[in-house]
């Protein structure tokens, strides 16, 4: 069986440390240990106290029980803690998706579960948000996508990468149809809590039973490095979940798991996506002033959350050339449309600290503008 490789995740893991300026980031600039704990009112004294040994392989309690807290009605046995979302993602499908499955994907969408289902043996099925819409769904579309025999339903919301929030209504049209066909479905959550200007938007989570919520700490709180993530459903569907977690990182850092208990304390938490709404509310005005810099080069809906947003430009060229030639050019990272199934469109992160985004937009246009004009 030929493998799906992960286009994205590769050229990220490439060249986003080997750049001067890295674009390709969904989330915030992420904030240093001191940072965090100057935010939390702590001394490093408690982590410096942390044992160099195996933590809790499912996540400590006190770290699962400040998660369960996030999901109305969530009991702690309800919640695993994983290396990042992706591992949650990952095992998620790996529990659910057998050989010959079929599977309905949001789409255009960050294509991790898009590949790993495929290498798995399942046939999947996307339904889009369409821009024309401004990135909101077909009902009918939808509908026809979920069809019978679905195993399994993949949404992100808040969107990657166009940063679009779905509906009450689109969100009752995935699970009623989820509910009519008795698939699970896998709802993508990583970015609540990097809302632009909407409230916290509302989790999947107590719309459905055959539900897997899946979030992390690496986009709406600045702390990627910490590599936590989660995933809450039914206790059974949990248990089975941990089992195939023994194969792969068997648990997270003790370290970080103390750290990120820190970060979900109540009064911690909302500081956290203060500073993120803080960053995106001074950031995005500065990256739609630079896109309209160009005339009508560019095309966009404002995200309603994340640090992204997803720009259709009008030249020609294949973007997989385009963002090679900024990147060689002038050291800029961007993510090209074909890295989301979608040609003719960039990802552009905006969640750098305010004056290097400034730096890293100027460096860019340089590049832009040359290809664009060659």
């Amino acid at each position: 069986m030929s493998f799906v490789t992960f286009d994205l995740e590769r050229w990220q893991s490439t060249w986003e440390n080997r750049v001067r300026f890295n674009l390709s980031e969904s989330g915030v600039h992420p904030l240093s240990v001191r940072e965090l704990l100057d935010l939390a009112g702590s001394t490093a004294d408690p982590l410096l106290d942390v044992r160099l040994g195996y933590s809790q392989s499912n996540g400590t309690d006190v770290l699962r029980e400040r998660i369960a807290a996030l999901y109305p009605g969530a009991a702690p046995d309800q919640v695993l803690v994983t290396t990042g979302s992706a591992e949650a993602n990952y095992l998620a499908a790996l529990r659910l998706i057998e050989p010959g499955d079929t599977v309905a994907m949001l789409l255009p969408n960050y294509l991790q579960l898009w590949g790993h289902a495929q290498n798995l043996g399942a046939v999947v099925r996307g339904f889009r948000l369409h821009e024309d819409r401004r990135w909101a769904a077909d009902p009918a579309e939808v509908r026809a996508a979920i069809a019978p025999g679905t195993k399994l339903v993949v949404v992100t919301n808040p969107h990657n990468p166009t940063g679009h929030i779905l509906s009450d209504a689109a969100r009752r049209t995935i699970v009623e149809r989820a509910a009519e066909v008795g698939a699970w479905l896998l709802a993508d959550e990583v970015y609540i809590g990097a809302e632009r200007e909407a409230p916290i938007t509302t989790t999947f989570w107590g719309s459905y039973d055959r539900l897997v919520c899946v979030a992390g700490l690496s986009k709406a709180y600045g702390l990627p490095g910490l590599r936590i993530g989660w995933l809450v459903a039914p206790t059974d569907l949990v248990a089975d979940i941990w089992a195939r977690h023994d194969y792969t990182t068997i648990g997270p850092s003790g370290a970080s798991d103390r750290l990120a208990a820190i970060a979900l304390d109540p009064a911690v938490r909302p500081r956290l996506l203060a500073r993120t709404r803080g960053i995106l509310g001074l950031n995005y005005p500065v990256l739609d002033a630079w896109l309209r810099s160009f005339g009508d080069t560019f095309a966009w809906v404002p995200p309603q959350a994340g640090a992204i947003c997803f720009a259709r430009y009008r030249p020609d060229v294949s973007g997989l050339d385009l963002v090679e030639r900024v990147r060689a050019g002038e050291s800029v990272l961007l993510v090209p449309g074909e890295h989301f199934g979608m040609p003719g469109y960039l990802r552009f992160g905006f969640g750098n600290e305010a004056a290097e985004l400034r730096d890293a937009l100027a460096a860019t246009a340089t590049g832009l503008r040359r290809a664009f004009g060659d």
